[in-house]
C-alpha cells in the first residue's frame, strides 16, 4: 500500500507530466516518467488550466494600468495562444481542413494529419481568433481579468468532456490516444463541478449561459466527429479547446450586456 509520502511525490510528477504537455513551460522534474503518466495525468487539465488563467488574469490586470482594453485583449489571445506552443490552434486548423473536406473518414484523418495548413483551416482559425478578440475588446476591466482566467480553464475542461464522449478514432494511435483511459469519465465530471464551483463563486450571473455555450459546443462538435470520424483525434481536441475558450469569452459578452 502507498504511503502518503510516496502519493504526494507521484501527484506532483504526474501534474508536472500535465504542464509539459499543455504548456511550453519547461519542466525537467522526472520528464522521463512521461510515458507512463500520460493516462494518469487527466485529473491535473483544469488545474493547469487554472493557472493558466491565473497568470493571465493577474498579467492583463497590470497591463491595463497602462493600457487600453483593446491592446490588453490582444496580448491576452496571444498569450493563450503561445503558452499551448500553438498546440490547440493546430489541432483547430487541422480538423477545420479534415472536416470540411467532404472526403472519406480515412482521407479526413490523412488530411489532418498533414501538416500543411489549408485555405479552411486558416479561415477557421482566424474566425475563432476573431470572436475572442471581439468578446474581450468590448468588456470592461474587470469583466475582461474575470474571463482571461475562466477561457483556459473551460477549454481544457473541454478536452476531458469530449474524450469522455467519444472513443479515439485512428486505429493507428497518435498523440491523443496516449491520454486515454478509464479515468476520463471521473476527470470531466471532476473538472466541470470545479468549473461551476468557480462559476458560482466568481461570476454567479454568468453560470447558466456559460455552461449551456460549452455545453453545446462540444455537444455539436462531438456529433459532428463521430459522425465524419467515427470519434476524437488529437486535433479534435485540440479544437475543442480553442472553441470553448472563444464560446466562453462570448457567453461572458453576452450574459454582461443582460445583467
Amino acid at each position: 500500500m502507498a504511503t502518503s509520502e510516496n502519493k504526494v511525490p507521484l501527484l506532483l510528477v504526474r501534474l508536472c507530466t500535465a504542464i509539459r504537455f499543455l504548456t511550453i513551460i519547461p519542466v525537467s522534474w522526472r520528464a522521463a516518467e512521461d510515458a507512463q503518466q500520460f493516462n494518469k495525468c487527466l485529473g491535473f487539465f483544469p488545474l493547469v488550466g487554472a493557472l493558466i488563467g491565473l497568470v493571465g488574469s493577474a498579467a492583463a490586470y497590470v497591463l491595463l494600468l497602462f493600457f487600453p482594453p483593446q491592446v490588453v485583449a490582444v496580448l491576452a489571445i496571444v498569450y493563450l495562444a503561445f503558452i499551448s506552443g500553438f498546440l490547440h490552434l493546430d489541432g483547430l486548423s487541422d480538423s477545420a481542413d479534415g472536416l470540411f473536406s467532404s472526403r472519406p473518414r480515412e482521407e479526413c484523418l490523412r488530411i489532418m494529419k498533414d501538416s500543411r495548413a489549408g485555405a479552411m483551416g486558416v479561415v477557421v482559425v482566424v474566425c475563432v481568433m476573431l470572436a475572442k478578440y471581439s468578446a474581450l475588446s468590448s468588456m470592461d476591466r474587470h469583466m475582461l481579468c474575470l474571463v482571461i482566467f475562466f477561457m483556459p480553464l473551460a477549454g481544457r475542461s473541454a478536452i476531458l468532456l469530449s474524450m469522455a464522449r467519444l472513443p479515439y478514432a485512428r486505429p493507428e494511435g497518435g498523440l491523443g490516444r496516449l491520454f486515454y483511459s478509464d479515468s476520463s469519465k471521473t476527470a470531466a465530471v471532476a473538472a466541470f463541478v470545479a468549473l461551476f464551483l468557480l462559476l458560482v463563486i466568481l461570476a454567479p450571473s454568468l453560470l447558466v449561459v456559460t455552461l449551456t455555450a460549452i455545453a453545446c459546443v462540444n455537444l455539436l462538435l462531438g456529433r459532428w466527429c463521430r459522425l465524419r470520424l467515427g470519434g476524437a483525434t488529437g486535433d479534435t481536441l485540440g479544437a475543442s479547446c480553442e472553441l470553448t475558450e472563444a464560446v466562453t469569452a462570448l457567453a461572458f459578452t453576452a450574459s454582461f450586456s443582460l445583467f
